[in-house]
């Protein structure tokens, strides 16, 4: 029998609700009960999940299950729908905020050791010939620089933005973005403004590596809002 598709997965699901769980804070049957409902995956089902979630049609709490109706009060905002609703343009804007004074601190603490590491990894961005090659060493860069400032919250919180650009809204605007300015911008421009955060933090020199942290951020949120693209 062939697979219900996710539209139509979550249509049934809409109706389901008022059949398992009619009033709000009545409970939901498992992902598992609710795949055979359905005739579905529970990849599916749980893409239905988070669309109704998303639209306060349902909340989720690990552990605990399923419920219908928005979330209660004081109830947190769950990480992968935060995630999922931020604009490429929110997600920058974030970067901006956070990692030029994350680039300071590394100024303040950095260790040889640290310094020597950042430096292979702008060595590594400047021999780029992928866009994957390209964009690990990007990645890897600016969670050395967090690494760099000491301070195991902001790698966490920096790695959490991070993991944003795996997103579908993100991907398909950087998609653009990349067919525009290619694998060389990475390996040149990219690379010479990382090597200009890693110089100001050798230096010592917090305001420097703030302000160059904050020059290459704002290069690539440009990038990705010139013509052609989707800003």
């Amino acid at each position: 029998m062939p697979r219900t598709s996710s539209a139509l997965a979550l249509k049934r699901l809409r109706a389901l609700l008022d059949e398992e769980a009619a009033r709000i804070g009545d409970r939901l049957p498992t992902e598992r009960a609710l795949a055979g409902l359905l005739k579905c995956s529970r990849q599916t089902v749980r893409a239905a999940l988070l669309e109704l979630e998303r639209e306060g049609e349902i909340w989720r709490q690990v552990g605990k299950g399923t419920f219908r109706g928005p979330a209660p009060p004081g109830h947190p905002v769950k990480e992968t729908i935060l995630l999922s609703v931020t604009a490429p343009a929110q997600l920058m804007q974030a970067r901006l905020m956070i990692e030029p004074p994350i680039a300071a601190e590394a100024a303040r603490r950095a260790s040889a050791r640290d310094l020597a590491y950042l430096w292979r990894l702008v060595a590594q961005g400047r021999g780029a010939c992928e866009r994957v090659e390209a964009e690990a060493a990007d990645a890897a860069f600016h969670h050395g620089v967090a690494e760099a400032a000491g301070n195991p919250v902001l790698i966490g919180f920096l790695d959490y933005l991070a993991s944003a650009r795996r997103r579908a809204a993100w991907q398909r605007e950087w998609d653009q973005t990349y067919r525009r300015i290619g694998v060389r911008e990475f390996a040149g421009l990219h690379s010479d403004q990382h090597a200009d955060v890693v110089t100001a933090i050798a230096r010592g020199d917090p305001q420097a590596a703030q302000g160059a942290m904050r020059v290459h951020l704002t290069t690539i949120m440009n990038a990705m809002h010139r013509p052609g693209g989707n800003g």
